[in-house]
């Protein structure tokens, strides 16, 4: 039951990607804050010279995120794949710096221009970083909250139509899915106003993180209650 919890949390994760990765691109320059694979792309076409196409942005973007990453991997340390209070933690901040940038996006005149938008980029990949940094911890087959490339490859060659049994193919499906809908309303909300689908993603990371915490704090107590201590009589 516990991973079951932990797969639609990283699954609800994987929406709110889908919603970053819309918002950087659309809202701020063509950058994906969490997606490390198109800025990789961008980047290769910008050092390229291609018209239009940033280099600087994508560039610190991929710096960021792995920065996050490290300083999350440094955090979480050997914890295993179970829930931990430091994990609580991670996403913690994850959520926490994702609403802090929604308020600065909210202040800041013009925040996608110049250096304000490069200090949004920046941030908020170094928050996926350690977001997918947290996921990855976890060893949820098929869903690490920032890519699907993978996750399709998977559903594709281990479907019937390829000979293979189709294992695990709801949440493959549901991966691609998700973080398509995620784009879908992260391009949504600039119609809007560009703070609204921060504070969004910053909404779904604290839900997910009272829901993984919870989920392993009810664990433990069953634990406990299954295996009592023994008395000295």
């Amino acid at each position: 039951m516990t991973r079951r919890l932990d797969l639609a949390m990283l699954l609800l994760l994987t929406f709110s990607t889908g919603m970053v990765d819309a918002i950087g691109y659309l809202g701020f320059d063509k950058v994906f804050t969490g997606n490390m694979t198109g800025n990789v792309v961008i980047l290769g076409m910008g050092l390229a010279g291609a018209e239009g196409v940033p280099v600087l942005r994508p560039a610190l973007a991929l710096v960021f995120f792995m920065i996050g990453a490290a300083l999350s991997g440094r955090i979480l340390g050997d914890i295993g794949e179970a829930w931990h209070r430091r994990t609580t933690l991670i996403y913690g901040i994850v959520a926490a710096g994702c609403a802090a940038l929604s308020i600065y996006v909210a202040v800041v005149p013009d925040p996608e221009i110049g250096l304000a938008g490069t200090i949004f980029t920046s941030a908020l990949s170094a928050l996926m970083g350690a977001q997918a940094a947290a996921a990855r911890k976890m060893k949820i087959a098929d869903v690490t909250t920032v890519v699907v490339t993978s996750t399709i490859v998977g559903l594709a060659s281990d479907s019937r139509l390829a000979g293979g049994d189709s294992t695990r193919w709801v949440r493959r499906f549901l991966a691609v899915v998700l973080i398509l809908i995620g784009a879908l309303a992260g391009a949504a909300t600039l119609m809007l106003n560009q703070w609204i689908g921060i504070a969004i993603v910053a909404v779904l990371v604290a839900a997910a993180t009272v829901i993984g915490h919870l989920g392993e704090k009810k664990k433990q107590t069953r634990a406990e209650a299954a295996d009592p201590v023994p008395s000295n009589a």
